[in-house]
């Protein structure tokens, strides 16, 4: 078993866990790749019977390893997009952190779930990714988030104009603090606390959302995700910055922005038994009567 692991830190308290992982994986006599400055965090606090092969770049593990995990949170796994991009390799989810829509093993079932992945008792759930195309290049290569696309200001004294364009359609022009565009798996996340609907990852969505709208009639839209999006954005001599998923720009306004959807999509590991309406019910303590 040939596995990449990627991380940014662990607390002590978890450090257990993530010993027990690498021992299991000793037992299997499995070949461990591991992101290099998360070894550099953990190296005097695990014990390696072997000693894993560091890794920065995603040319590194290519064609390599047959998973990649993701130890930390939902945040650290949005991290591991751009290791992963169009390669193909399966990322598995580790929880060690609290809500965890994405990563979606606790981290007191990294044994069972690394029994069941040694079985093949899982499926895959493939996840579309957006992509933000500009003339500048903003993000370079890695112009691609799972979760969302985002646009905002750093003022909270003015706001911005976003003349909005679907299939060169015109939609409307946002007077907000910002604007999201997600994809099934970010509907979960920044959108869904500015009141946009819960897509169902399969759905082959988009909504836009916009942030703190100064227009109330404005509300969330869900449009298909064949649809291409452009934006040009306008502001009171602000800054804005633009974000995919974890990573910021500054932008350089008016400029014109065009989201879609990309050629590639990303591979999440589902264990055997969880479903996607079981975790949001989880996650979000539907069904529970808190008046008592």
């Amino acid at each position: 078993m040939k596995v990449a692991l990627f991380g940014k830190s662990i607390s002590a308290n978890d450090t257990p866990y993530l010993q027990g992982f690498f021992d299991r994986l000793a037992c299997l006599d499995g070949i461990v790749y591991l992101f290099g400055p998360f070894y550099d965090t953990i190296r005097e606090r695990i014990h390696f019977d072997k000693q894993p092969i560091k890794f920065t770049t995603q040319q590194e593990i290519r064609g390599q390893v047959e998973y990649l995990v993701s130890i930390g949170g939902d945040g650290t796994l949005l991290d591991t997009i751009t290791l992963v991009g169009d390669s193909g390799i399966p990322v598995i989810g580790i929880n060690m952190g609290k809500l965890g829509f994405l990563s979606g093993i606790s981290k007191d079932q990294i044994l069972p779930a690394l029994d069941e992945i040694i079985g093949k008792k899982y499926s895959i759930d493939e996840r579309t990714l957006i992509r933000l195309e500009t003339t500048e290049k903003l993000f370079g290569d890695f112009n691609y988030a799972l979760n969302d696309f985002t646009i905002y200001k750093s003022s909270p004294n003015s706001m911005l104009a976003i003349r909005t364009f679907v299939n060169n359609e015109f939609l409307n022009t946002y007077w907000a603090d910002g604007l999201i565009v997600a994809t099934p798996t970010g509907s979960t996340a920044y959108s869904l606390s500015c009141t946009g609907p819960i897509l169902t990852p399969d759905s082959e969505n988009f909504v836009i959302t916009p942030i703190a709208s100064h227009n109330l009639t404005v509300r969330p839209i869900v449009i298909p995700d064949t649809c291409i999006i452009r934006l040009m954005v306008e502001s009171r001599d602000i800054e804005c910055y633009a974000g995919l998923d974890s990573r910021i720009r500054k932008l350089d306004v008016p400029l014109e922005l065009v989201i879609k959807k990309e050629d590639f999509k990303i591979h999440l590991v589902r264990m055997s038994g969880k479903n996607f309406f079981e975790t949001i019910r989880a996650k979000l303590n539907w069904g529970l009567d808190i008046r008592n």
